[in-house]
């Protein structure tokens, strides 16, 4: 003779043992490593080489790089502009 089916919960899913929240331990320790991978994600893109400081900066050097460009731009038109007139002068 069978045995009769059992209705309602084990009594491992009724002692609360290795579940928390609906969760096993298995299923907990995932979701934690998975928090901390992310995060450790996240720390490196806000503090390591490649960060938002890091771009910042480059952005920045760029722009005064671009600022003496144009200054130097302006420098050598005024000074090929003094030389022409002096060759003019000189008859050359």
């Amino acid at each position: 003779m069978p045995l009769p089916a059992q209705e309602g919960p084990t009594p491992t899913e009724t002692s609360g043992v290795g579940h928390w929240f609906g969760f096993s331990i298995k299923s907990l320790m995932l979701i934690l490593l998975g928090i901390v991978a992310f995060g450790f994600y996240v720390s490196v893109l806000l503090f390591g080489e490649n960060s938002l400081a890091v771009l910042r900066s480059i952005e920045k050097e760029k722009r005064d790089l671009q600022h003496r460009q144009h200054e130097y731009r302006q420098a050598n038109q005024r000074l090929q502009k003094q030389y022409f007139e002096l060759l003019q002068i000189t008859g050359e």
